[in-house]
Order: C-alpha cells, then structure tokens, then sequence
C-alpha cells in the first residue's frame, strides 16, 4: 500500500511545479469529492454538514468540513505550498557577446545552489494578462526541457571541489537559446499558456527541474523527487483530511505559502487567512465572537513541515539521541527556544493520535551547538492561539532541487490525518 501511496504523491508533484500549480490540483481534488468553492470577496452561507475551500492569491487555499452535528472545536493540519527556487526578475533575457540568451533570476528561499547545474530545467507559474477586456490570471507550465544552468569546467575552475562559494548573479543564470532565441522567452510562455505576449502584464514564474521523481532501493523503500519539502505534508493531510469522516471537529486543511521566505505576505502563516476563514466559519454558524475563541482554546492545529533525517554520511551533524530516519515514521519536533512551537501537552496529544493510527512515530531535536530552521506553527499561533504540535517526515538533502525521503513515512502520515480528522 505505501508503494501506491507513494506513486500517488509522485504524480501530485509532477503536476504541481510551483505553489501556484499545487493549489490548483488540491482544487481539483476538493470539487471532484464535491467541495463547494467560496470567494473572500462575496457573502458566504455556510451549512451544517457543508464541504467547502477558499483560496487567497492561488497559492495557499483552505478547506474545511462542517460536521451535522453541532461541534465547538477546529482540528487544523497546516503545510506549506512553496519550495525553494530560482525566481524570473523582470526584462529576463540577457544578451551574451551576440552569441548566447541567458534569463535573469534571483534566489527564492534558502536553496542548496550546486544541484541546479547541468540538468533539464524550465520555467512556471502565472501570468497577469489581460483578456476581454478583464484583467485576469493564467497559470502557465512550460512541459518541456527548456533551460540548463551549466556549470563551469573544471579546468578553468580547479577549485571548485574545494569549496566554490556560487553567486546567484553570476553563476546561476539559467543558459535559454543561442543568439536565434532573442525576444523569445516571454513569446514562448504565452504561447504555453495559450494568450498573446502582449497581453501579459505581469508575472509571477519560477524555474523547476524537470527530473521526474522515482523509487528506489533495494525494495524501493526511498523517494526522490523536487520539492518534497513541503509537498510531501500538503499531499498527506490532502489525503488524510478526505480520506478522514470529518464528523467529530470542524476539519481544516490549511497550506499556505511563503514559508521559504518567511511567511510575511498576506498568504502566508504570519497572515490573517486561517484567521479570517475560522472566524468566518464561527460567524457562519451564527456564533458569538466569546465562542469563538471557546473554540480556539478546544481546538488543535498539527503544522505539517518535513524534518532532517540522519545522514548516512554525516552522522554528527544530528543530536546524539533524537535521530529521526527515513521510514521510521512521523517525526515530532521540539525547540526550547520555540522555533517548534511543540510542547509537552500537544507531543503527547500526537503520540495518542499516532497510538490510535496505528502509525509510529519519532523525535528530532537540534544539536545544542547548531541552529536551526522555523515553520508555521509557531507563526500561525500568533494568529489563531491553540494547542499546536510540529511534525514532519524524515527528509535528506532538505532545499536542494532534489529531495530524498522514506516511500512508507507518506502513508503513515496520511493515517494519523485521517485520524485528527475523524
């Protein structure tokens, strides 16, 4: 079963190459099980034992599951929709000495650089165009081998095994055509997204590697593929949240953007989206604004963001006992210093919900002498105050273009969704 469940997040990444693309699948998904789509911008009428998502700036959506019967409580799973990657600047194409067109980018997030050379690229996102006379948004996907960043012979760069600092304005300029392909780049978007280059008035692209994701080992116990952090967390509480009934919280899927850069936008977990849709949701139900934060003060979010694993190679850069690996199971995360918003009650709260998933679980804590990384949990709290775990998979190779992670750790995450979500 994990096998399938792994084939399945493998589609689900291929088909989403930035948030924006991500999201529109999870739309997909939500309306094929009958989900109602609500606007921010209209009146909502909300029902008991209503199925229903909304969406800010494309990239982050919410959906949520109104039980028949009347419940006080929220039951939140909240991932991210980002990777990081290179982003298309504005007047992209840059002429080389009449000879070649290289794209202008800049880094998004924080990105292992040296795996981006030498390997099939190209570009996706959305356009702002402008169509009847309305300004509208397209998404676009360039499916096909369009770009390489080529690295630089070692011959004329004899240090580069001994530690090369890269410089994103220099080295990782992405390689479009020879001198023929002048003019071309935002010519060949548009025609992917099936509108006239001069209708495009804006644009928000990003390059993503087109090396198909796979799995491997001896019993095909691995998965590599780009951008599994986050969308290995999106994917399974997706799953989890669909595949869960629903009937004993209101069941929130939550995936957000812009967790890469740190989620200050107004799609982001520093925002008031999850904030706005629950009190929404509260107002919907004919609720006062005291039952409102009742509810929060019930309620329990699960922030959903892949862990670091013990790497074969380098196993001193992990804490000497809290050594998550790849399909040991769901990894909880704790900080004293509350970059992890987990504690002792909401850790013990998972552990009762892996218990009854029949899922394992581990723990991932820093080294003492190493900093590390944030993710939602605690950023969200700020927004909406609740019990709050944070959890991820065992991961290797975190922010690079291509990530390893364990094929059985999706579904065991999928169960314990399904559970929150019961």
């Amino acid at each position: 079963m994990y096998k399938k469940n792994a084939k399945k997040l493998l589609k689900f990444i291929e088909k989403s190459p930035t948030a924006f693309q991500a999201v529109a699948e999870m739309m997909k998904r939500l309306e094929k099980e009958g989900f109602e789509e609500l606007k921010e911008e209209k009146h909502w009428k909300l029902k008991q034992g209503g199925n229903y998502y909304v969406t800010r700036n494309h990239s982050a959506i919410i959906a949520f599951s109104i039980p028949e019967k009347p419940v006080w409580k929220f039951h939140i799973m909240a991932s991210h929709s980002d990777s990081p990657s290179l982003k298309i600047k504005e007047n992209p194409e840059i002429e080389v000495e009449n000879a070649y067109i290289k794209l202008n980018v800049e880094r998004y997030g924080g990105m292992i650089l040296s795996p981006w050379f030498d390997r099939p690229l190209s570009v996706a996102g959305r356009l702002i165009v402008r169509q009847d006379g309305k300004v509208r948004e397209k998404m676009v996907t360039v499916d096909r081998d369009l770009l390489v960043i080529p690295n630089l012979a070692i011959h004329m760069n004899r240090e580069v095994n001994e530690g090369y600092k890269y410089n994103v304005q220099k080295d990782m300029l992405p390689l479009f055509s020879d001198k023929e392909g002048k003019g071309r780049f935002m010519e060949t978007v548009a025609e992917a997204a099936d509108v006239k280059t001069e209708d495009i008035l804006g644009h928000d692209l990003f390059l993503y590697d087109r090396t198909p994701g796979t799995l491997w080992g001896i019993n095909e116990e691995f998965v590599s593929a780009p951008r599994l952090d986050d969308l290995q967390c999106a994917f399974s509480s997706l799953e989890g949240f669909l595949q869960g009934e629903r009937k004993e919280s209101i069941a929130v899927h939550c995936v957000l953007d812009n967790e890469e850069v740190g989620s200050s936008t107004r799609q982001g977990a520093a925002s008031t989206f999850l904030k706005d849709t629950l009190m929404r949701i509260n107002m919907g139900l004919g609720r006062t604004q005291e039952e409102y934060y009742m509810a929060l003060a019930d309620s329990f979010m699960i922030s959903a963001d892949n862990a670091h694993a013990l790497h074969p190679n380098h196993t001193d850069k992990t804490d000497p006992v809290n050594r998550p690996v790849l399909n040991e199971g769901i990894v909880i995360k704790y900080n004293a210093n509350q970059k992890y918003c987990t504690d002792g009650v909401s850790a013990a709260i998972f552990k009762d919900i892996c218990h009854r998933a029949k899922v394992p679980y581990q723990t991932f804590v820093n080294r003492s002498d190493m900093a590390g990384g944030s993710t939602l949990g605690n950023i969200s709290n700020t927004q909406v105050p609740m019990k709050t775990v944070d959890i991820g998979l065992a991961q290797l190779a975190m922010h690079s273009v291509y990530e390893t992670t364990g094929a059985k750790d999706t579904e065991s995450l999928i169960k314990a969704a399904s559970v929150l979500f019961a």
